[in-house]
């Protein structure tokens, strides 16, 4: 089966840390971490959300999280060492390649400051998009922090 263009490249960036093979596209949508659960059959809090974020000096940030967490942002702003906010769609969309509800944690058009909660590491697996509001691929916790390179801290609220 053939992926579409931005799932083929996340598929080509796990491929590239050997971890090919696993993006699947699902005839439903994964925009959502309640979409995605219902759709792969497992609980929402294995779904990583990776969330874009902008500090005050345009410095784009990626935060991975839990399908059930919220990012407290003021834990976040004192991490980025300045105020961050919620960047709008062509922000993410310019950093990351991808559009919102698609975002991967990988595969960037950019390389990125990646942040890690470490409520993920309770999960023995976790769901990820693949660049397609209906693409996913799964891997372990530790796969999440060494794919990214992300810092594991508290951010969930």
């Amino acid at each position: 089966m053939t992926l579409s263009p931005s799932a083929q490249r996340v598929e080509d960036a796990l491929a590239a840390r050997g971890l090919g093979g696993r993006v699947v596209e699902l005839g439903e949508t994964t925009r959502s971490a309640a979409e995605a659960a219902a759709a792969l059959g497992c609980r929402v809090e294995q779904i990583v959300k990776s969330l874009v974020f902008r500090t005050a000096s345009h410095r784009p940030l990626l935060v991975a999280v839990g399908g059930a967490s919220r990012v407290d942002e003021g834990a976040l702003a004192a991490l980025a060492g300045e105020p961050v906010e919620r960047p709008d769609a062509d922000f993410v969309r310019r950093r990351t390649g991808f559009a919102i509800g698609g975002v991967p944690p990988v595969g960037h058009a950019e390389e990125l400051d990646v942040l890690v909660d470490g409520g993920l590491l309770a999960e023995g697996e976790l769901w990820a998009a693949a660049g397609t509001p209906n693409a996913v691929f799964r891997l372990s916790p530790d796969e999440l922090v060494a794919l990214t390179g992300g810092r594991v801290v508290a951010l969930a609220r």
